[in-house]
């Protein structure tokens, strides 16, 4: 019994491994990649003109890790991993249905569950990887008189790993939706742009309903500042209990798409 166990598990984890590495490949190649990768290097064009315009008007008072630190919390935090994670997380099963290519994942001797997780790990890590280039960059830039600072990369440190919690626990929600609705997209949107960035903003434990609230709990909060309002409200979770929450979650939706995936039925439309 003991050999049969193990088996299964060497045979599960490299059709995961063989998934991951096919999607991966694959992933990485379209335009949507392409796009996406585009978008992530915004924050970049952001930092050069912000960068540029303090050294014509002489505003060189104002720190590069204060404006990198609005930067993450404004566009990184409130609006590009959502996105990611929507758009590649849905894509999971939806990029099978499109491409009528479920029929031939479905009778390979795969099982149903690696290849959910096989094409999310693969996507997590494109997204990871665009967000990522894009943080460090951003960093440099804004950042370039001071980086002998060795305290500014611990920052930059917490930011990153921050913003891949976020995108994996994202992604895992929206991978999740795509195995059991067409519209998931859409659906991901409300609850994207709407649920989680209103929500937030409520007092009490209302706001714990949202993973942006486990998210901002591991940041610091900005008493100061212009873009202070995105910490309105917050009554942080400790950062010991919001990581844990943030992977309670990603398990969570991640079992629940592979249950789903494996048990249901998929109708192709002409």
């Amino acid at each position: 019994m003991i050999h049969i166990k193990k088996g299964q598990i060497s045979f599960y984890w490299k059709s995961v491994k063989d998934v991951f590495s096919f999607s991966f490949s694959l992933g990485k190649r379209t335009k949507r990649t392409r796009v996406f990768y585009l978008l992530s290097f915004l924050p970049v064009v952001m930092a050069l003109v912000i960068k540029f315009a303090q050294y014509f008007y002489g505003r060189t008072d104002i720190q590069g890790i204060y404006i990198f630190s609005n930067i993450i919390m404004m566009f990184y935090l409130q609006f590009l991993i959502l996105l990611l994670a929507l758009f590649f997380g849905s894509s999971v099963c939806l990029d099978e249905l499109e491409g009528k290519t479920l029929t031939y994942l479905t009778t390979r001797p795969v099982p149903k569950p690696a290849i959910i997780l096989g094409k999310y790990a693969a996507y997590s890590v494109l997204i990871v990887l665009m967000t990522g280039a894009g943080v460090v960059f951003s960093f440099l830039i804004l950042n370039c008189e001071n980086l002998g600072d060795v305290s500014l990369y611990k920052i930059l440190l917490r930011d990153i790993s921050v913003l891949c919690l976020g995108l994996i626990s994202y992604a895992s929600f929206f991978t999740f939706l795509g195995t059991f609705l067409k519209k998931s997209v859409m659906v991901g949107l409300i609850f994207g742009f709407g649920w989680e960035n209103v929500v937030q903003y409520f007092p009490g434990s209302t706001q714990k309903f949202t993973i942006a609230h486990y998210l901002k709990s591991l940041l610091p909060s900005l008493n100061t500042g212009r873009f202070s309002f995105l910490l309105f409200r917050l009554e942080p979770t400790s950062p010991q209990a919001a990581v844990g929450m943030l992977f309670l979650i990603t398990g969570f939706f991640l079992v629940l798409a592979c249950v789903i995936f494996s048990f249901k039925e998929y109708l192709f439309e002409d």
